[in-house]
């Protein structure tokens, strides 16, 4: 691909970033997940968008464990992109405001999944959605399996809520378009840092992340039909060439996710 880059003795370090608005109600645990955490080279910023319903007060009881600033911005994306802008570490990656880490090793594991894989420049692993009231109850599972560029082609994608990459791609080939999408933009990201630039990526297996259901893009068929347009763009404005099926595909890879279980 073309593409090296020398680091320093590496320390193996991970920045979590937490985007929220008005979250009090999961933050909390979403918070204790990370700072829990065995592998302890991880730094943590959490990015509001100005809440007002207490989320700012849970934030301040944790002190100096936790990195975070509060000021009004234009969205999700938006305040992605200021993430990583913060993020200090090797491997940037981002939890949301209302999923948690499903144990305390998750980092210690993508951790050893990279020091066997020293050259790769993103690590992922599997996702369970779970019923946002009772969690440890499994709604869908996704198993993202070992990595395959080609597999783009067939509508797979990363889990984004456990993929971590190097901090330097995004300096290399800007974030998230925060401005072109408004529920693909993590999409359009991993293709275009894993399928456009051949970035080598790198599967740990297990769960990694527990994620509440009743995501935005996938709460109407109105929604996914919109989704599915910014999945298609996202292949334009790269100027990659899909196969005829590959964003069909995509939609239909998550009715097999309710069939599964870990």
């Amino acid at each position: 691909m073309g593409i090296t880059e020398t680091l320093p003795e590496r320390e193996y370090s991970f920045t979590v970033v937490t985007v929220c608005y008005n979250n009090a109600e999961t933050i909390r645990q979403t918070i204790e997940s990370v700072l829990s955490q065995t592998w302890k080279k991880i730094e943590y910023w959490v990015i509001d968008g100005g809440s007002n319903d207490g989320t700012i007060d849970i934030l301040k009881e944790f002190g100096d464990r936790v990195n975070w600033i509060s000021e009004p911005d234009k969205g999700l994306y938006y305040a992605m992109n200021k993430g990583w802008e913060k993020a200090s570490k090797e491997y940037v990656g981002f939890l949301n405001a209302d999923d948690f880490f499903q144990h305390e090793r998750v980092v210690a594991e993508l951790v050893a999944t990279v020091k066997k894989n020293p050259d790769t420049w993103a690590v992922y692993g599997d996702l369970a959605y779970v019923n946002p009231v009772k969690t440890e109850k499994i709604v869908r599972y996704w198993k993202a399996g070992n990595y395959d560029r080609e597999s783009f082609l067939y509508g797979w994608m990363p889990p984004h809520p456990s993929f971590y990459i190097r901090k330097s791609a995004f300096t290399l080939f800007q974030g998230f378009r925060a401005d072109e999408f408004n529920s693909a933009a993590d999409y359009e990201f991993m293709l275009r840092m894993l399928f456009k630039h051949h970035l080598p990526a790198v599967y740990s297996p297990g769960i990694k992340v527990m994620m509440r259901t009743g995501g935005l893009s996938n709460r109407s068929l109105e929604n996914r039909m919109r989704g599915n347009k910014q999945d298609a763009q996202a292949w334009i404005v790269n100027g990659l060439e899909p196969y005829f099926f590959t964003i069909w595909l995509k939609p239909l890879r998550k009715i097999f996710q309710y069939l599964l279980r870990p």
